[in-house]
């Protein structure tokens, strides 16, 4: 995908600058852009001052004396935006807003740009290592995806077309973030609806480049290396795909190369896991094949989650696609996707009470049978 040239997806890339510095890349699939009649000239006209790292006493990454999780502090995001009025949409083309957005061009299909508030940016550097105390700067990089130009919309109404678009887009910066000094995990994700928190109304996602093993992969870590050790070299999550197809009552849609299906001990009212059917430790692993077919169950899904609860239109979500990592996760074989809500009903959420929060003891409000049967129930 380098620029002027096109993909087995017929997407072209192009890169750019806004006027702090920040980079930017536009994944077109429409016409002129993919024959390469137009091309976008990304000329940012905002008078921004250069970006610079904040003060390591507003932004670090701190490793909790008591459970070894890693914490990024992050105070410098504190006046980042909020739910702005939609005239004042920072992912609007340009020249349709009354403020400049962060897109300088006038039409994009989809883009992709370093955030400008992120938690995790720069080299990584001992701050403090003085046991029990252990502090960097905040490596890594945080990125926005924009699905789309249209404000209105969602993922689940892209189209095939333009979701295979994002898909690339996630490839593309699965590649490059994967190789970049210090990176242990590159992880997109997507939150909808402002139950789930967000801070912008406007269909998009990130991509975060961890320079550390998050806590969840971690643990997923722990548990494989113990599995294969005990089962003499066995692939937890390629068993636990076989479990849960031998089974068959939690599956919710098996393709040629994707299964569906929510976890034996799911957590949430309403949650599903995808995996790939073969061992793809990330989407540059994916063949095209795989890809389409992806696009396709993606958006069967999605279409499913907004038809879960009867009068909720658009289900609040989380979706975080789990890369295997780049070190640290020796014993992960594939990559997967978690898509969760904490919508339990209707106007009612699933507040993450003492038990939940204080210790990490969950307690379920169904069952994962009955969100396999109400996802099957749902089909297009």
């Amino acid at each position: 995908m380098n620029a002027g040239t096109g993909t087995a997806a017929e997407v072209r890339e192009t890169r750019g600058r806004l006027a702090d510095g920040r980079e930017i890349i536009f994944f077109d699939d429409s016409e002129p852009y993919v024959s390469g009649r137009k091309v976008r000239r990304i000329r940012d006209p905002r008078p921004l001052e250069p970006r610079q790292l904040p003060p390591h006493e507003a932004a670090s990454i701190r490793v909790d004396p008591l459970t070894g999780d890693p914490v990024a502090l992050a105070a410098h995001r504190m006046n980042r935006t909020f739910l702005p009025p939609a005239d004042e949409d920072p992912l609007a083309p340009a020249g349709r807003g009354s403020v400049p957005s962060e897109i300088p061009e006038e039409e994009y299909d989809v883009v992709v740009f370093e955030n400008r508030f992120p938690s995790l940016q720069g080299p990584l550097e001992i701050l403090r290592d003085e046991p029990p105390f252990v502090e960097t700067t905040p490596a890594g990089r945080c990125e926005v995806v924009s699905f789309t130009s249209d404000r209105r919309g969602s993922f689940a109404e892209l189209g095939h077309r333009r979701a295979r678009t994002v898909i690339e887009a996630w490839t593309h910066r699965t590649r490059e973030l994967n190789a970049l000094d210090g990176v242990v995990q590159v992880v997109p994700f997507e939150n909808r609806g402002e139950e789930i928190g967000v801070t912008l109304h406007h269909p998009h996602g990130q991509i975060y480049a961890y320079p550390y093993l998050p806590p969840h992969t971690a643990a997923v870590q722990r548990r494989a290396a113990a599995w294969s050790r005990e089962r003499e070299g066995a692939d937890l999550l390629g068993d636990v795909l076989a479990a849960e197809l031998a089974e068959g009552v939690r599956v919710v849609l098996e393709a040629e190369h994707w299964v569906a299906y929510v976890p034996f001990a799911a957590k949430w009212p309403v949650e599903l896991s995808v995996m790939p059917c073969r061992a793809a430790a990330d989407f540059t692993a994916l063949t095209e094949a795989e890809k389409e077919e992806l696009a396709e169950v993606y958006l069967d899904l999605l279409g499913r989650l907004d038809r879960f609860f009867d009068g909720v239109d658009r289900l609040p979500y989380i979706s975080v696609w789990h890369q295997v990592p780049t070190s640290g996760g020796e014993d992960i074989s594939r990559m997967r996707l978690q898509v969760f809500s904490l919508l339990r009903s209707p106007g009612k959420l699933k507040y993450l009470a003492g038990s939940e929060s204080g210790v990490g003891a969950w307690v379920s409000d169904t069952t994962p049978e009955r969100i396999a049967a109400r996802l099957r129930e749902v089909a297009p």
